[in-house]
């Protein structure tokens, strides 16, 4: 979706971008324990911080409430993680687990204000957060200053802006229905086995399968505790946000394991 770039003076948001900023990594080799066979380079795990990374396979049905973030100056010009340079100027943002090239609807939960972005790189990397928007999408959704914006992020696959006067409008049509697969929750990871089976036990009342999967990272295992078995990704978000309604701020869906 062709985007046209910010035009005209440079003011003071402009300036502040050259400070602010918070983003990706590169994606690095998945688990042993996970097939990336017939997979795109963008669709594979990655891991950032000591903690792995599921894409899931498609957007379709995909709706979240969070905070977004923004970055800017830091990155611009740098890849991003589909491998074209980070524009602060595009309409673009990240996300940890959305297929690169999605496009979402971002709606300001406290103004209703609602922009369209193409998602091109991964992140954001800190608690609580679900999408990172460019420089210039914080501005349009009217985020720059604060920072930060409490928003519903949606999947879409067409979106056409519609001029009304004064007003704008976005004409989106659905995505197609491929939200269907193998998807669980990761709640948590560990370095200890034991802290992990301690998790497992605490959650064995209320879910059904719970697993705990060892991978290797940097020469050390994690072990990450997984809950749940869904066939509808819209089913798996739905008892997502239960969970972080419990306290899990930090839990996201997953495409199951290749085994």
């Amino acid at each position: 979706m062709a985007i046209q770039r910010l035009r005209g003076t440079l003011g003071a948001g402009v300036l502040a971008c050259l400070f602010l900023a918070g983003c990706a990594s590169e994606p690095t080799q998945p688990p042993a324990s996970y097939s990336t066979k017939g997979q795109l380079r963008s669709q594979r795990p990655y891991q950032v911080k000591g903690t792995w990374y599921y894409p899931i396979p498609s957007a379709a049905g995909y709706v979240e409430e969070g905070l977004a973030s923004w970055y800017g100056a830091d990155f611009h010009g740098k890849p991003t993680s589909c491998g074209e340079p980070y524009d602060m100027w595009a309409m673009t943002a990240a996300h940890k687990t959305l297929p690169l090239g999605t496009h979402v609807k971002v709606t300001s939960l406290q103004t209703g204000n609602s922009i369209i972005v193409r998602v091109n790189d991964r992140g954001p990397f800190v608690s609580g957060r679900i999408i990172d928007l460019s420089c210039r999408a914080s501005q349009e959704l009217g985020s720059f200053k604060t920072g930060l914006a409490r928003v519903r992020v949606e999947a879409v696959q067409v979106a056409t802006q519609q001029l009304v006067g004064r007003s704008t409008y976005w004409k989106v049509d659905p995505v197609p229905s491929f939200r269907y697969g193998s998807f669980t929750i990761q709640v948590g990871a560990f370095r200890e086995q034991q802290n992990a089976l301690r998790l497992k036990s605490q959650m064995a009342q209320g879910y059904s399968p719970i697993q705990v999967s060892p991978s290797a990272y940097g020469g050390t295992t994690l072990y990450r505790v997984q809950v749940g078995a869904y066939q509808d990704l819209v089913l798996a978000q739905q008892e997502l946000e239960r969970l972080r309604n419990r306290g899990f701020g930090d839990a996201f869906v997953v495409a199951m394991e290749v085994r």
